[in-house]
């Protein structure tokens, strides 16, 4: 098998029986959805191999009665949306898309506003069929795998960034769409009031599908998106809730540009974008420092989670200045990436060992997080 070639298997036999070959031959292989975030994680060497997912691209099954569905990685995540929503249903991902496959998604644990109620990427998933590089295809919850039994499978490959093995195909967990929305919108200066105003609807006995905040040029916002039959009336309970805090509220019926704008908010093709993983309690402090630093920044109000953007040479300032929090940089330069610890001192040593249970040839993606891992 020549080097540095780029392989697009129709089928999941292909695509095992390229991935057991790599195994044998001793080749690295590095596996590629849509591209969307093919420069996430530490810059390794190029692969012997890429395997390109772009044929498998089936939505396998849905079962409407079931809620359930089943495709194949490289389905695109909005071609799958439009299929579900003829049905009255949704896939709970609502990452940044731009041609995002159903299989990048999990691979790399992205998310959007949704996570505020239905949970991370790794939740929606009921089941998985993966190929490993020792020729074995597992499916979780089914086959019992030689060295690697006892791990659940598809919860470890979800933000595995395909470092242990190829996605053949994964069940997932389907909702209904609501059947009419509205957005509750405070909007603020100050970062104390927007962090209480979040910590307050948070705790607020309200149906809430997504609850974000945003800061950019010295003004922020809460917003939290209600749907159902009674979406408007909880949205006016909740305005009345940010008008407590101090916030200037009003609601947003025609809210799917707001929700457009958070999405986008994550992603920055100029500026790099760092993960905060924070506390709820200190968003004011968060807030502060980004705001400081000329910086953007998109949340999850009630998980603590946010998507900072500044200039990149900014990026050791903001680890410093938002100390102990994990700052894991997605979106950056390649220079950049190659100068620091993209992952942020994540524990290194747990995902040698597993990448050792589950490749243990070295073949998938050596390097993305460091360390040959």
């Amino acid at each position: 098998m020549a080097t540095r070639q780029l392989q697009a298997p129709r089928t999941a036999d292909e695509a095992a029986a390229l991935v057991a070959q790599c195994g044998a031959d001793g080749l690295t292989l590095r596996v590629r959805g849509g591209g969307t975030k093919y420069g996430w994680g530490t810059p390794a060497a190029d692969p012997d191999v890429e395997l390109s997912t772009s044929k498998l691209d089936q939505l396998l099954e849905h079962r409407e009665g079931d809620l359930t569905t089943i495709v194949e990685p490289g389905l695109p995540l909005e071609k799958a949306q439009k299929r579900y929503a003829k049905a009255g249903q949704m896939l709970a991902l609502d990452p940044p898309l731009g041609g995002a496959t159903i299989g990048g998604v999990l691979a790399t644990g992205d998310s959007g506003p949704l996570r505020h109620r239905y949970g991370a990427p790794r939740d929606l998933v009921l089941g998985m069929t993966v190929a490993l590089s020792d020729g074995t295809v597992a499916k979780s919850g089914g086959q019992v795998i030689k060295n690697v039994a006892g791990y659940d499978i598809a919860k470890l490959f979800c933000g595995s960034y395909g470092t242990l093995g190829l996605i053949l195909r994964v069940a997932l967990r389907l909702h209904p769409l609501p059947p009419q929305t509205a957005t509750a919108i405070g909007r603020t200066d100050d970062p104390d009031v927007l962090a209480r105003a979040a910590s307050e609807l948070a705790h607020f006995s309200l149906e809430k599908d997504c609850l974000d905040v945003r800061w950019h040029g010295g003004s922020g916002a809460v917003l939290t998106r209600l749907g159902g039959a009674t979406a408007h009336e909880q949205a006016q309970a909740a305005c009345a809730l940010l008008a407590e805090q101090g916030a200037e509220a009003e609601i947003v019926e025609k809210d799917a540009d707001l929700w457009q704008r958070q999405r986008d908010g994550q992603r920055s093709a100029e500026r790099a974008v760092v993960r905060v993983s924070g506390l709820q309690a200190e968003l004011g402090r968060i807030v502060r420092v980004v705001d400081g630093m000329g910086g953007t920044l998109v949340g999850r109000g009630s998980l603590g989670l946010s998507w900072v953007t500044v200039d990149p040479a900014q990026v050791q300032d903001l680890r410093a200045a938002l100390a102990p929090f994990k700052c894991i940089v997605l979106d950056a330069p390649r220079e950049l990436r190659a100068s620091l610890d993209v992952w942020d001192a994540q524990p290194v040593e747990l995902a040698r060992r597993i990448k050792q249970r589950f490749d243990p040839a070295g073949v998938f993606a050596p390097g993305t997080f460091a360390g040959g891992i």
